[in-house]
């Protein structure tokens, strides 16, 4: 199923002037099996926060690597139809094309909510890349599969330990680069993951509008 739908992933890019950017993320279930996926909305450019949706649930699919869509997108959906705003751009903790199938999280849920999606993870799922000896923010270097160019490992920040983007969903690489890079305040997440992934922690509670000033 995944090498079937990621030939429907458009590869070309069509982010132009997003005003909404939201950021999605989901955590780890706690002791009673619930986890909490969580979708914030913020305004670019000065990236306000506008609007955060979390939802509760068991997920009904156990946790198997290249397989993380299939146990998160639900709960994601669920959040996604409870907003009021709709976002031009989405940047989600996960893989988009950097995945074995070249169909990660990213492109999933940019495929069936038919919006530009990157994936931003944490962590490389595959791939190789070069040492990336000057960790200056804003350098990258390829991350390669098989002789394909399947992301980029970027350094968000300073002397950070890079991130892995990747094309989710009518993006290319090179503007997938330029709108995490646009994202990054001062920490190793773009800002729109790094809100969602306090979101899904418990940080906010769910609200259809947040002042900055409530941040």
């Amino acid at each position: 199923m995944q090498r079937d739908l990621a030939n429907q992933v458009c590869r070309k890019n069509e982010v132009t002037e997003p005003r909404l950017i939201a950021g999605s993320d989901i955590s780890a279930p706690d002791s009673h099996g619930i986890a909490h996926a969580a979708v914030v909305i913020l305004r670019y450019p000065g990236l306000e926060l506008v609007e955060v949706q979390v939802v509760d649930g068991k997920p009904g699919f156990p946790y198997v690597p290249g397989l993380l869509s299939f146990r998160e997108i639900p709960f994601l959906l669920s959040a996604f139809k409870n907003l009021s705003n709709e976002p031009d751009l989405l940047l989600v903790d996960g893989q988009g094309a950097a995945h074995p199938r070249r169909f990660g999280l990213a492109s999933h849920l940019g495929l069936i909510l038919d919006i530009p999606t990157i994936g931003c993870a944490k962590s490389r799922l595959c791939g190789q890349h070069e040492p990336l000896v000057n960790r200056k923010a804003g350098s990258y270097a390829e991350l390669i599969d098989n002789n394909e160019v399947i992301g980029a490992a970027l350094v968000t920040k300073n002397s950070a330990t890079p991130i892995y983007v990747s094309i989710g969903h009518k993006v290319n690489l090179p503007a997938a680069l330029f709108w995490v890079m646009e994202c990054c305040h001062g920490y190793r997440l773009p800002e729109p993951c790094r809100l969602a992934h306090l979101a899904a922690g418990g940080k906010y509670q769910t609200s259809k509008s947040l002042a900055p000033s409530k941040i």
